[in-house]
């Protein structure tokens, strides 16, 4: 069976190689790279051309079947300015994007996509997983935006390109390219909540074929406790990083690209000083985290219409922690080697390749838990253009799990973009591998949860169709979007566990599917040197009740949510910007306050002034100080059978906050 499927899909996977290889001429690659080029700024009618990386074909975005969003250069540097130390905010004010917060202790978060679950996004820095294959949801809040030069985010089931880590879709990081001078940038920042950042990005040109970045931060964050409980609303930390980066090429077509990193932190929360619980005991909780990587990628020509790419990472997470008298000490190791050929020619682009992917964690602690992932797979892309105003996108992988047998993932896409209109539909299937780290655990550890047993892989189907118009300086969009998602792992009781036994929870598949349905709308519009951008989101995300009885709501999924961003410009001058998120009321599992949140609005301020190389900047943060312990207790009467303290957070937890700082900018 093993064999036969092995055959099966290394035959399907090699039609587009047979079919298209007779194509000799790469007029759509140098087309393309020709309009990546080109500067659009001071013609308002023309949108810029980015050219997208995160569908591994590198097509134009305007061109491209697969819809990918672009968070842009300008709009990071925004962000950056509103919480330098890490990519939450940024991520988190895009259409259709959620960020997450899986432990109200550690303050730890996910990404959400469309309503997907968090652990199903894959975080991706220039294509290679850096963070790790499955990415822990503290990874999310250790990653500064200092030197990224814009962000790709692909929505629904991307397993067909990146396997089975990007269930729910793909959030690709793309680093700035060293230019032909020396450039950077440094940028200190201090918060009303005694935080502190310095971030550094610095590039320059070593040889004719060889440049290089490095970037470097270091953050504090001091311990909060707001409404003066004795538990910490903001945990502490202390965490330094550093990325060099590395790029070389010749006049023979040959680049490589080689990142390494480091980063560490200590992170504390929970319980402050000598404050108890209900229980009478005091419940500190910490994390330390170490990790290292390392990757690179490959690039070389093959004549005029084909190229060769190798690409690889590794990456090293150790973590100690600590759950009140209970420690903790794990690591969790993940490897990645890939190879592919692609090909262009004027109405087609192709690629073939095979990957090996490993995951591994072993707990010093809780050895029961320890699993190691071999995943070898093979994937193919092909991208037609039936015509000018027509594309489409076929891609396909088949990964052979260690654990969880054959997957098979296939996605389709198709654009029509008829003068100012651009259409498109996608459907895709895609599978996601068990582990213990889901939401429910990433407060508590794995003291109180029972071994894995007899789970199955979460699959889903996604799907979507989107519809712009664009003229002038208006832009509109509307998409629809679909999933449903079979096993999803959830946290059970133990049947007959009770305070005093061992293991009290456990994970199991859930009965039934669950069900996404939803619809994005979007807003931009220039005038002058003001951007106007509104945005709405609307979600129906269910799940079968108990017993089999109806459907009930998947609890922190806003049903409606919108934002209004107006940012005033002059490049070299001065920023100014307002922005208005709102967030609907939410389902909640498990709270014995509440069975529904309320609703609740996020109002912003940023200001900067730019003189020569230094910018000054204040931003002010939730102006209507919003705080979910304002209106009830975050803690439990008692603690919850799975160790937790905690409800979830739904709102917000920080209150109204101020931070100001200088970006000195080097070079020409």
């Amino acid at each position: 069976m093993y064999k036969t499927s092995l055959i099966t899909a290394v035959v399907i996977l090699l039609i587009p190689t047979f079919c298209f290889a007779d194509n000799n001429n790469q007029e759509q690659e140098q087309h393309e790279e020709q309009e990546h080029h080109e500067e659009h700024e001071h013609d308002e009618t023309k949108i810029e051309t980015i050219q997208v990386r995160a569908s591994r074909l590198g097509r134009i975005v305007t061109k491209s079947a697969t819809r990918t969003e672009i968070i842009n250069g300008e709009e990071i540097q925004e962000k950056a300015l509103m919480r330098p130390g890490n990519i939450s905010m940024l991520v988190a004010e895009t259409g259709g994007v959620r960020v997450q917060t899986t432990s109200p202790a550690l303050g730890s978060a996910n990404i959400r996509l469309q309503g997907l679950y968090g652990r199903y996004t894959q975080l991706l820095s220039d294509g290679l997983p850096l963070y790790g294959g499955q990415t822990a949801s503290i990874g999310l809040l250790q990653i500064p935006p200092t030197d990224l030069a814009n962000v790709e985010i692909i929505k629904g089931s991307a397993s067909s390109l990146y396997g089975g880590s990007a269930l729910g879709g793909v959030i690709n990081l793309i680093s700035r390219t060293p230019t032909d001078e020396f450039e950077g940038e440094v940028l200190v920042n201090l918060t009303s909540k005694d935080g502190q950042d310095i971030t550094s990005y610095f590039a320059s040109p070593l040889t004719n074929d060889l440049s290089a970045s490095v970037t470097a931060g270091v953050h504090h964050q001091a311990k909060q406790d707001l409404d003066n409980d004795g538990w910490l609303d903001m945990a502490g930390y202390q965490r330094g990083s550093v990325r060099p980066r590395f790029y070389w090429n010749n006049n023979d077509g040959a680049n490589l690209y080689v990142t390494v990193g480091a980063m560490s932190e200590q992170r504390n929360g929970g319980t402050l000083g000598t404050a108890v619980l209900p229980d009478g005991n005091g419940f500190a909780i910490t994390q330390d985290t170490k990790r290292s990587d390392i990757g690179f990628i490959f690039d070389q020509a093959l004549g005029e219409d084909m190229n060769v790419n190798v690409r690889g990472a590794a990456t090293d997470q150790d973590h100690q922690h600590q759950f009140a008298s209970l420690f903790e000490n794990d690591s969790h190791q993940s490897y990645l080697i890939e190879s592919s050929v692609s090909g262009y020619s004027d109405k087609t682009a192709w690629l073939v390749g095979a990957a090996l992917q490993n995951e591994r964690f072993d707990s010093d602690t809780f050895s029961e838990f320890n699993y190691s992932y071999k995943v070898p797979g093979v994937f193919s892309q092909l991208d037609y253009d039936a015509s000018d105003d027509i594309s489409m996108s076929f891609s396909a992988r088949t990964d052979w799990h260690s654990e969880y047998g054959t997957q098979v993932s296939p996605r389709i896409s198709l654009l029509y973009s008829p003068e100012n209109w651009t259409i498109r539909g996608a459907y895709g299937q895609g599978y996601f591998a068990p582990s213990p780290f889901i939401e429910d655990i990433d407060e508590v550890g794995l003291s109180r949860l029972a071994p894995l047993e007899d789970l199955q892989e979460e699959r889903a189907s996604t799907a979507s169709l989107d519809v712009s118009y664009a003229i002038g300086s208006l832009e509109t969009s509307m998409t629809l979007f679909a999933s449903n998602i079979d096993n999803v792992t959830e946290l059970d009781l133990i049947d007959g566990a009770d305070e005093f036994s061992e293991k009290q929870v456990r994970i199991v598949n859930a009965i039934g599917e669950s069900e996404i349905r939803g619809a994005e709308l979007l807003l931009r519009y220039k005038w002058q040197d003001i951007k106007f951008t509104g945005s709405y989101l609307y979600t129906d995300a269910t799940k079968e009740a108990e017993l089999g009885v109806g459907r009930k709501p998947l609890a922190l999924t806003p049903e409606h949510s919108a934002g209004l961003v107006i940012m005033w410009e002059e490049h070299g001058s001065h920023l100014l910007g307002f922005e208005a998120y709102y967030t609907g009321t939410q389902e909640l599992e498990n709270n014995p306050y509440r069975n529904r949140s309320d609703a609740y609005w996020h109002l912003g301020l940023l200001g900067q002034i730019t003189i020569g190389k230094i910018s000054y900047f204040v931003n002010a943060e939730n102006l209507l100080n919003v705080r979910q312990t304002e209106n009830e207790s975050l803690l439990l009467i008692q603690q919850a059978p799975s160790g937790r303290w905690t409800t979830d957070i739904w709102s917000r937890n920080d209150g109204f906050t101020v931070n100001a700082g200088l970006r000195f900018q080097f070079g020409d």
